[in-house]
């Protein structure tokens, strides 16, 4: 078979059988018409499964569980361009023009669909900026995008719809994770997608189709943008109870049809602008979410307005990566200015005749614009609020349905009749709502489930306020209700349902520093300060069946473990020339610092090189380093830790072990047996006695029923936190292997080969795949193209009870939060 530049010139298509529809004769045809003296294959639902029973066997468990036949049809063509390459395109694709110009010296291509598609609810809810689109895909046979695409596959294979388990927003995610994207060639909606679908037309409204620079079309007779399975549309057949104020017209209360108003945009009426308008400062995340829940609104035509008076521009950076025309962020200066004040300035921003105030610290339905300017404009209102709203108090596991009141922060009111807000720290949106019901013509809308007013620890009113609310409420949710009924308010959220479950985990906002990993952790900031660089010496030559090794260990707290493994490094039998050490101390409220500060001489005279750096993170847990609610916070920072260390440590060595100081026996052969294995990662076992079970878990490979279990349930925090056994399988569980791959590595004993560091494999200290620290650094590396091995007849004892040595203490030492220093071995 020839090949264009490493793209084969070869067509690929799909469907069940040989008898193709009438109606994508044409379109098929049109490949073969364009593209003479390229092969073209068909394949049927019967060549696709012998194609993966001979060349893909591993799939098939898969492949054949997957519920619905989109979903085979989708993911069959990644192993078709990964085996054969080429070309592959839906049948309702239409080819207008040769390919053989755009893929020249290209190894894959993708293509963008229309930009309409993400503005559409499935694609907001998803968090999906751009959707690359699979109908169309060219490949060179091997690309290593698609071993990631397959892997991806298996982690996905349970999502509910085709959309996320196998079609264009798996697609999508699939690529903003590969670590193989500089071969890879996005094209622009404009070359292969320039047509949005129907319902995307429907909803956002038509426009001209420019076939000038587009090589093929898709008509979306069979797709996502068009099937009402997968693309949530707003609630159909709707009503709301509604209240009016009594000058709009002589019924007080009724039930409003929300269709009819839905039905006049629908045929072209006019849909106004609305401002929602949004004051924050200085609690990103919070902001971050109430962007996401705006930008899932089904309602047309809105913007939002941000003003900020923070200081942290971490907002700021936010919004500008979003590139979303729709979101506008003023910055004011820092001034301590009243609410009130602020409100009045980003009224004066908006540019829409209606506004709509948006909390920075609440969530939003996608409907409640679309719900609330039906009303208004159904009824013929000045203003529209909320009878009744949802209230929730994540710490106290409390979510309930207010009573009846007009809820100042729902209003959406036509900008020419909102007076000025008064110059107020809080209760400034209160009189301004009273004049507003008192001389407009005002809709009071029952609809609860519209909007969520959080209490998270940092609100303008206190405690006591919310509790009174909850007192009145006319619904209320608690202990074994409460966690279902945040998980049918996350389901129609842009949030992760596990991620509000378990939110009463949380800090309040104001308690946060931005996620770890891009600033300092919560607490008392790390300073570098005099900071000293270490002072590079010869090394002498190391035969070449040992090579160079750099053993590095954080420590917090650890003297009544430093002497023991002090000892256990004068132990090993690799050649004290091959040997560096790196150690960390930061935080501890004993002698461990003064304990390594004594050792160093001698530890100088021995080891080829000593870092030795101390840096204070301010780490202060909540509750037992154990407990499941404190595990994103410490090991966020141990990642850090790590990293940090790494950085300053490393020098010209071929191999980096990190090992613990709490490991009490450590055999003398350790770095040979760990290199001997012959892997760029491997780990001992360590077990918390000599033979019994294992003692870090976080080494362990999935079993082989993982893929059909549900993860989501043990989400917290971002991370999985699963309880043992569940989906894992542990070292003590495979002693009759003498070498296994696993999926995830502790850190008690771990090598890697430091050239891998040097490329970019860190400990991740923020949710990676959603895993952190040395698990997430696993799965960074199986995503690099290195697997994790293991040793189980190796081990290392890390005891269950602390094990406190017969020897003398130093006195305690308080840290000082703003001391780094670092303490390098002098020439020898």
């Amino acid at each position: 078979m020839s090949t264009q530049r490493g793209i084969p010139r070869v067509i690929h298509q799909t469907w069940k059988d040989a008898d193709v529809p009438a109606v994508w004769r044409r379109w098929a045809e049109s490949w073969r018409r364009h593209h003479p003296g390229w092969e073209y294959r068909l394949w049927t639902d019967a060549d696709n499964r012998a194609f993966l029973t001979a060349h893909y066997p591993w799939f098939l468990p898969v492949y054949d569980g997957y519920p619905e036949p989109i979903m085979r049809a989708d993911a069959v063509r990644y192993f078709l361009l990964d085996h054969f390459g080429g070309v592959y395109a839906d049948l309702d694709f239409e080819a207008l023009r040769p390919l053989d110009g755009l893929l020249e010296g290209r190894e894959l291509v993708l293509g963008l669909e229309p930009e309409e598609h993400t503005r559409l609810l499935c694609a907001r809810r998803a968090g999906l900026p751009r959707v690359v689109g699979n109908a169309f895909l060219a490949s060179r046979p091997g690309h290593p995008f698609w071993a990631h695409v397959h892997r991806e596959l298996v982690g996905a294979h349970t999502a509910p719809s085709p959309l996320d388990a196998t079609g264009p927003f798996f697609l999508t995610r699939a690529l903003d994770g590969t670590p193989y994207d500089g071969t890879i060639t996005v094209l622009g909606p404009e070359v292969l997608y320039p047509k949005p679908s129907p319902y995307a037309t429907e909803v956002l409204g038509p426009r001209t189709v420019d076939l000038e620079r587009a090589h093929a079309v898709h008509h979306w007779s069979g797709s996502w943008a068009h099937d009402a399975a997968f693309t949530p549309r707003v609630s159909e057949g709707r009503t709301v109870p509604f209240w009016t104020s009594q000058d709009l017209r002589p019924c007080a209360r009724g039930t409003l049809d929300l269709d009819a108003q839905r039905a006049r945009w629908a045929e072209g009426a006019p849909a106004p602008l609305v401002s929602c308008l949004m004051v924050t400062g200085d609690r990103p995340r919070l902001a971050e979410r109430a962007i996401r829940c705006f930008l899932t609104q089904t309602y047309p035509r809105a913007e939002l307005v941000v003003v900020d008076d923070g200081t942290d521009d971490t907002l700021e950076q936010h919004v500008h990566t979003l590139a979303d025309p729709r979101v506008r962020l003023h910055r004011l200066p820092p001034e301590g200015r009243p609410l009130g004040d602020l409100r009045n300035a980003a009224v004066d921003l908006a540019t829409g005749p209606y506004v709509c105030q948006w909390d920075d610290d609440d969530l939003y339905d996608p409907e409640r614009l679309d719900v609330q300017m039906a009303a208004l404009l159904g009824l013929g209102a000045t203003a529209c609020f909320l009878a009744r709203e949802r209230l929730w108090w994540p710490a106290r596991r409390m979510l309930a349905v207010s009573g009846t009141r007009v809820w100042e922060g729902s209003m959406v009111c036509a900008k020419e009749v909102l007076p000025r807000y008064p110059a107020l720290r809080r209760g400034e949106d209160t009189p301004v709502a009273e004049q507003v019901v008192r001389t407009g013509r005002v809709a009071s809308v029952d609809a609860p489930e519209l909007y969520t007013y959080v209490h998270h620890g940092a609100n303008t009113f206190d405690a006591p306020h919310f509790a009174g609310l909850f007192d009145a409420a006319t619904q209320l949710w608690t202990g074994g209700d409460y966690a279902s009924a945040v998980r049918a308010l996350a389901a129609r959220l842009p949030v992760a349902p596990a991620d509000l479950v378990h939110a009463e985990h949380e800090e309040p906002e104001r308690q946060h520093a931005p996620d770890a990993g891009a600033e300092e952790s919560a607490g008392t900031p790390a300073r570098c300060e005099g900071a000293a660089v270490p002072r590079a010496r010869s090394r002498p030559s190391v035969p070449a069946e040992r090579p160079t090794v750099l053993i590095l260990t954080p420590v917090r707290d650890a003297a009544d473990f430093l002497p023991r493994h002090l000892e256990n490094l004068r132990a090993l039998d690799h050649p004290r020339e091959a040997l560096s050490l790196g150690l960390l101390e930061g935080d501890s409220r004993d002698a461990t610092w003064e304990l390594l500060e004594d050792a160093l001489p001698a530890l100088t005279a021995e080891f080829a090189r000593v870092t030795l750096v101390r840096r204070h993170y301010g780490l202060r847990l909540a509750g037992p380093r154990w407990e499941p609610s404190v595990q994103r916070t410490r090991r966020s920072v141990l990642a850090r830790v790590r990293n940090h260390l790494l950085a300053r440590a490393l020098a010209d060595e071929s191999w980096v072990l990190w090992l613990d100081a709490d490991v009490t026996d450590c055999p003398p052969d350790l770095v040979r047996r760990l290199l001997d294995a012959g892997e760029d990662i491997v780990v001992p076992h360590c077990v918390s006695e000599p033979g019994g079970p294992t003692f870090d878990l976080n080494t362990w490979a999935l079993t082989p029923d993982a893929g059909t279990l549900d993860w989501d349930r043990w989400l917290r925090d971002g991370i999985l936190q699963p309880p043992k056994g569940f989906g894992r399988a542990y070292l003590d569980e495979l002693r009759d292997r003498a070498r296994v791959r696993v999926d995830s590595v502790g850190g008690a004993g771990l090598l890697v080969r430091a050239d891998l560091h040097r490329d970019g494999l860190v400990f991740p200290a923020v949710p990676y795949r959603r895993l952190i620290e040395t698990e997430g650094l696993a799965a960074l590396a199986h995503d690099m193209g290195t697997e994790c091995w293991a040793l189980p007849a190796l081990e290392l004892v890390h005891p269950r009870r602390p094990y406190l040595p017969n020897l003398p203490h130093l006195p305690r030492s308080e840290p000082d939060p703003a001391a780094e220093s670092e303490c390098a071995a002098p020439d020898r």
